[in-house]
Parts: C-alpha cells; sequence; structure tokens
C-alpha cells in the first residue's frame, strides 16, 4: 500500500522515543541495509548512535499510525547541526572527512546535514517530500545561508562508480573560495573518466536518488570523495548555497515563509 500523507508528522524530536526511533530506523537503513558499524552502535538494541546525537536536531517523520513505545513510528530522518552549535562543540561530523577551512572561514551561515534515511517502505511516496518541506522550515527560520553534508554510494570500490563521480566533479563542483577537500587517508580522486568520454544517462543510472535530488536544488560538490570502509560507502560532500537557488527554488522557501 502507498504511503498517504495523511499518515506523517514531521516534527524536531521532542522526546526520548523520537531519538531512539531515529536511531532505530538509522540501524535499519545504515548497519543492517549498508552493512555500516561504528564504535557506538548497539547491534543488541539496534541502535546506530555516534557521539554527535546529543548535539544536534533530529528531524523526524513519524507515521501516526504505529505506535511511539515500540520504535518503529520514526520511518524518515534528518540529523540538523548549525555552524554555531558545532562551533561551541569543537568540530562539524564532516570534520572527519573533508578539510572544511575554506567553507568555515566564509562568513555564511552554515547547517550540516546528516544521516539522512527513509524506512524501505516508504520510499518512493511523499516521505522525502514532507522532509524536505521540514528542512525548509528550519533553513527559514535560523536563516541559513549554506547546507552541507556527505552523501554516500553504495561500497568503496570506485570502478563501478567512476561514470557518476567523474559527472560530479566536472560539472558540479564547488566555488574554490569554499570548496571542502577530501582528507588524504580516504581520499578518492573524482575525475576517472575524461569529459569527452562520459554518458550523461550512465552516469544518473549510478547516481543515488538523495544525490540526484540535490543536484535539482543547485547542490555542488567538494573535490575529492572519501572512502568509509566503516559504513561501507564512498561518500561525496554536497554543498546547496539558499542564496544562488534557481528562480523556482527560492520562491518555494519564499512561498513556505508566507504561510
Amino acid at each position: 500500500m502507498t504511503p498517504d500523507a495523511s499518515w506523517f508528522e514531521i516534527r524536531i524530536a521532542r522526546s526520548e522515543a523520537d531519538l531512539l526511533g531515529a536511531q532505530r530506523l538509522r540501524y535499519r537503513v545504515f548497519v543492517e541495509e549498508l552493512g555500516g558499524d561504528g564504535p557506538m552502535v548497539d547491534h543488541q538494541t539496534r541502535l546506530e548512535r555516534d557521539e554527535f546525537d546529543p548535539i544536534v536536531d533530529h528531524l523526524v517523520l513519524i507515521d501516526s499510525r504505529r505506535d511511539a513505545a515500540s520504535l518503529d513510528h520514526v520511518v524518515g530522518a534528518y540529523r540538523l547541526l548549525p555552524g554555531d552549535r558545532a562551533e561551541r562543540f569543537g568540530r562539524f561530523y564532516c570534520d572527519a572527512e573533508y578539510d572544511l577551512s575554506r567553507l568555515k572561514g566564509s562568513g555564511r551561515s552554515l547547517l550540516e546535514l546528516g544521516r539522512s534515511c527513509v524506512d524501505a517502505g516508504y520510499r518512493g511516496g511523499p516521505g522525502m517530500f514532507l522532509l524536505w518541506n521540514g528542512l525548509a522550515d528550519y533553513v527559514l527560520e535560523f536563516d541559513i545561508e549554506v547546507l552541507f553534508g556527505v552523501a554516500s554510494f553504495r561500497g568503496t570500490d570506485p570502478v563501478p562508480l567512476a561514470p557518476a563521480l567523474s559527472w560530479l566533479h566536472h560539472n558540479h563542483m564547488a566555488p574554490e573560495a569554499i570548496r571542502p577537500m577530501a582528507l588524504s587517508q580516504g581520499y578518492q580522486r573524482m575525475d576517472l573518466i575524461a569529459p569527452d568520454a562520459l554518458d550523461r544517462r550512465v552516469a544518473m543510472l549510478k547516481m543515488p536518488a538523495l544525490i540526484k535530488a540535490y543536484l535539482r536544488l543547485g547542490g555542488m560538490v567538494g573535490e575529492g570523495a572519501f572512502l568509509d570502509h566503516l559504513f561501507n560507502t564512498t561518500d561525496v560532500l554536497l554543498l546547496m548555497d539558499t542564496k544562488a537557488m534557481s528562480a523556482r527554488h527560492r520562491r518555494f522557501y519564499e512561498e513556505r515563509s508566507r504561510d
């Protein structure tokens, strides 16, 4: 059965059950589906968590028909870390994979996005759209100028990913003034295929849906991918300048601010 939008509520996590529900969803997606792991992952209780969870805002998509006590009521999640909060904490999550010095030095209002996921039974429906609506409200409330975060390809073998990585490198590179660069310990070059040998259709077939959604919003990438062997992913850092979005998407944000 296709999920009905009327079943959903989108909100910042407001209870321990919401937080645990988000961590249970992340376990299903990042550990059970993608084969990831980490020092704070709790396999016994099936919770994927880390040291950033206490300081971020957890944007959660709730299926109102599900029981919160069972922790399966959260069917979509985003982790949001504003720049001023990251500064007090001492770092962003992405600092472990990318040199963000140019971005941090830009003087722009930053928001790091992370741990984006939707339950397998809810993909292709209204869930991701509702999460984006919730994100739009957050951007407007806190006057965010630049959104950024890592997005992942499954696996760490660059060969099958070469068309997509090369397309991102040649067509969506962020301006040098704010461009992050993958750290040397996990650095994977992205310009694996020359521009004149690239087939856009093949590249898009290899591109995860979330990355394609970011590109439609004017997303740009940092230099180099990062091989995350712990999570069995190849990560790219995506940025979106909310001041430079297409007129269509600027109108979307402005209309929401008048609601």
